[in-house]
C-alpha cells in the first residue's frame, strides 16, 4: 500500500481512536483533532481503554461460555491489545474470525494479522453500509448456517440516522441464524451530556466521518426482537467487569444479546 493511498489531509476515526489509546499509526492532522476533542472532554482516554476492554470480555464470554466459534467483526479499526481472534483463539483455537474495514491503514494492519493468526483468520474491505457485499465475502469463511456473533464496536456511531443503522443491524442479523449474537458498543448522548455534546462537534469539525452520539434507548433499539444476555444495555465498565479493568464511568453503552 502507497502513502498516496492514506488522505493524511483530514483525520480519519481509526486513526484518531488509535492516538487516544496511545498508538503511533497516526499522522498530525489526527492528532490535532484529537486532542481538540480532549480539551472538551479529557476522560475520552478512559472511555476508548473501557471500549477495549469491553470487546475482550464479550468475546471471551462468547468463545467460553456462549460456545460460538465464527466471529464477524465489522468496523474493526486499527489493532490494539486483544484483537478479536486474538482472544477467541485464545479460548477456542479453531474459532473463525472475519473483520471488516475500509480504512487503508487498518487494511494494511489487517494483512499482518491474517499471517499471524494462529485460526482461520480472514479480512474484507468494506463499508458497513454494504451488507450485501459484507455478508456475500464473509461466507468465503464462515458457515451462516451455523451461530455467528455479530460485532459492532464503536462503529455505529459513524452512521448517520439518514441511513439507518437500525436496518443495517436488522439486516446482518437476518442473516445468520437462531442461536447467533450481537454485539454493540456506542458513544452515549445522555451520560454526561453537555460534555459530550461538546466533544462530539469538535470531533464533527475535524475528522472526516462525522459522528452522532446516542441515547441508552436509541442503542436497545438494535436489540429489538433479540434476546438480551444480562445485565442488559448497561455503560462499558458495567458490563461483566474483570478484574483489572478501567474502572471509571464510561460515557458509552455496551450490550449483548443472542437470537432466539
Amino acid at each position: 500500500m502507497a502513502l498516496r493511498d492514506i488522505d493524511t489531509s483530514v483525520a480519519h476515526p481509526a486513526r484518531v481512536y488509535d492516538y487516544w489509546l496511545g498508538g503511533k499509526d497516526n499522522f498530525a492532522v489526527d492528532r490535532k483533532a484529537a486532542e481538540e476533542v480532549l480539551r472538551a472532554r479529557p476522560a475520552i482516554r478512559l472511555n476508548v481503554r473501557a471500549n477495549r476492554a469491553f470487546l475482550a470480555r464479550s468475546v471471551r464470554y462468547l468463545a467460553g461460555e456462549a460456545g460460538i466459534r465464527q466471529f464477524l467483526d465489522i468496523g474493526t479499526g486499527i489493532p490494539s491489545a486483544n484483537n478479536t481472534h486474538e482472544v477467541a483463539q485464545s479460548v477456542t483455537p479453531d474459532a473463525r474470525v472475519v473483520y471488516v474495514d475500509n480504512d487503508p491503514i487498518v487494511l494494511a494492519h489487517a494483512r499482518a494479522l491474517l499471517t499471524s493468526a494462529s485460526g482461520v483468520t480472514a479480512y474484507i474491505d468494506a463499508d458497513l453500509r454494504d451488507t450485501a457485499s459484507i455478508l456475500a465475502q464473509a461466507a468465503g469463511t464462515l458457515d451462516f448456517t451455523q451461530p455467528v456473533a455479530v460485532m459492532l464496536i464503536a462503529v455505529l456511531h459513524l452512521i448517520p440516522d439518514a441511513d439507518d443503522p437500525w436496518g443495517i443491524v436488522a439486516s446482518l442479523m437476518r442473516a445468520v441464524p437462531s442461536g447467533s449474537y450481537l454485539v454493540i458498543s456506542h458513544p452515549a448522548s445522555d451520560v454526561e451530556a453537555p460534555s459530550a455534546a461538546q466533544a462530539a462537534s469538535r470531533y464533527n469539525e475535524l475528522v472526516a466521518s462525522p459522528m452522532q452520539r446516542r441515547s441508552k434507548d436509541e442503542v436497545a433499539r438494535f436489540f429489538a426482537g433479540l434476546d438480551i444476555v444480562e445485565p442488559g444495555v448497561v455503560q462499558l465498565h458495567q458490563w461483566r467487569p474483570a478484574p483489572g479493568d478501567p474502572a471509571a464511568p464510561a460515557s458509552g453503552y455496551g450490550a449483548m444479546a443472542r437470537k432466539p
